[in-house]
């Protein structure tokens, strides 16, 4: 019967003793790994323990010891930061662009990637390439005939100005990542709707969006990150220091003659702080955004 069973699974079973070496191979290479995690966590968190505890610390302690601990802890650093880098302003002002820069890009790429994905437009690939090479084309080649143009049309120096042109930046990679959750969606929903009399618009709202909101949310904080994060263009369109962001303002009280780098380390912690909250509460969806949609097709 054993002879049986080998030839039929075309293997004999492993021994005992080959059983137990490979479960101690595992078990060996455990603590290494666990090593080597713990050496990739310090890397990632070490910096920013530094960056947290050089905001609690005088300009003094920080040239003497850098990497220890403060003598005190100086909390009012804090509110000192927040007054003379004027954040308050600065973390509104990149609100009011991060979450405008989202909604429009979820608006444009949603509706970019539904009419790729089930519109018969003609030659969808072009479309497609298109939107490849305008996520890999650099920004600063449009950067002079951006800044005459919008000195032109009255859109210099404003909010709304610098949100457009986030939009025209993070629209495309937005488009082929939701295009990619849409290719997973089966049409047989959408006809269904339509035999209701369901037009293209509701079974977009009603139909699609409901199935596709994880890569419609991911794309939406990818593109929300970067405008917060962003700081090439809004120095270059932003000169009233009553629209400044925070990455700005931040500059600006970095940029003194003899700059208190326990008072900067402090104003970059606050500018840190609100999207290191977003990402934790929303780090889950973010991920699996990612990782469900493939970038298929």
């Amino acid at each position: 019967m054993t002879a049986v069973l080998d030839r039929t699974h075309g293997r004999r079973p492993a021994a005992p003793g080959r059983r137990r070496r490979r479960g101690s191979r595992r078990t060996a290479r455990s603590p290494i790994a666990y090593l080597i995690l713990s050496i990739l966590a310090l890397y990632a968190v070490g910096p920013m323990l530094v960056f947290v505890l050089a905001s609690l610390k005088t300009p003094s302690e920080i040239s003497e010891n850098p990497l220890g601990l403060p003598g005190e802890f100086r909390w009012e650093n804090f509110t000192t930061a927040w007054v003379e880098a004027n954040m308050g302003a600065g973390l509104m002002n990149s609100a009011v662009i991060a979450i405008s820069t989202a909604a429009g890009v979820c608006l444009i790429a949603g509706c970019a990637a539904y009419a790729l994905t089930r519109l018969n437009l003609p030659k969808p690939g072009v479309f497609i390439l298109y939107l490849l090479v305008a996520t890999s084309l650099p920004i600063q080649l449009f950067l002079v005939p951006l800044l005459s143009l919008w000195t032109k049309i009255g859109l210099y120096d404003s909010r709304f100005g610098l949100i457009i042109i986030y939009w025209a930046i993070y629209s495309p990679f937005a488009t082929l990542l939701i295009r990619s959750f849409l290719l997973a969606v089966p049409k047989e929903y959408e006809a269904a709707a339509r035999i209701d009399g369901a037009g293209e618009i509701t079974v977009f709202t009603r139909i699609v969006f409901p199935l596709i909101w994880p890569g419609v949310l991911t794309a939406g904080l990818v593109a929300g990150l970067q405008a917060y994060n962003e700081f090439l263009l809004a120095v270059t369109f932003i000169q009233d220091s009553a629209n400044l962001p925070a990455s700005i303002s931040l500059y600006s009280f970095q940029q003194g003659f003899s700059p208190n780098w326990a008072l900067v380390s402090a104003a970059g912690l606050i500018m840190v702080l609100p999207v290191l909250a977003l990402f934790i509460v929303l780090q889950r969806r973010f991920v699996e955004g990612y990782t469900s949609s493939g970038m298929a097709g």
